[in-house]
């Protein structure tokens, strides 16, 4: 018999490829990473080379719990939010949750006024990138000839001396 495939399988809020290896598509959701997801299957004991769509619900309903709590699952130096600075818990964050929770960091890093945080504010690298070839995005670069820089500036000396002189009639 033939296995019937979903295009699309919905796991922790993300519509996940049904065509492709469940590691693969597992690696889609924001925050799980190929080891992570290697990790997953292995542990729920999923063949990984299985594709998403053909899961059955079962396995499904094995990987919802399981994605709900990754922290009580592996060790942790796999999670992405250990001993969290407001609530000193470790955590693992998947989706939207972990991108809100980056922006809080960085927002926290400005407030401090941080070395990381003002090359944040800024728009420079933060991780010790020189700068003198890249991230010069924004920045005009070369030289502008007195030429061009003539038609682009219509003669502004002119109208002023004539608005002086309208001036000093009155």
């Amino acid at each position: 018999m033939e296995e019937k495939v979903k295009a699309f399988v919905r796991l922790a809020n993300t519509d996940l490829n049904g065509n492709r290896s469940i590691t693969q598509a597992l690696t889609k959701i924001h925050g799980i990473s190929h080891s992570l997801a290697h990790a997953l299957c292995n542990t729920l004991e999923i063949d990984d080379n299985k594709k998403a769509g053909a899961l059955t619900d079962t396995e499904l309903d094995k990987l919802k719990k399981a994605l709900e709590n990754i922290a009580g699952l592996f060790p942790l130096w796999m999670l992405n939010r250990r001993k969290d600075r407001e609530s000193n818990l470790t955590k693992h964050n998947l989706g939207p949750e972990l991108k809100l929770q980056r922006e809080f960091d960085i927002k926290f890093l400005k407030k401090i006024k941080c070395y990381k945080g003002a090359r944040h504010a800024t728009g420079q690298p933060v991780r010790g990138q020189r700068t003198r070839a890249h991230f010069r995005t924004g920045i005009t670069v070369g030289v502008v000839k007195k030429k061009v820089l003539a038609q682009q500036q219509p003669d502004k000396g002119k109208d002023k001396g004539k608005d002086k002189d309208k001036k000093e009639k009155k």
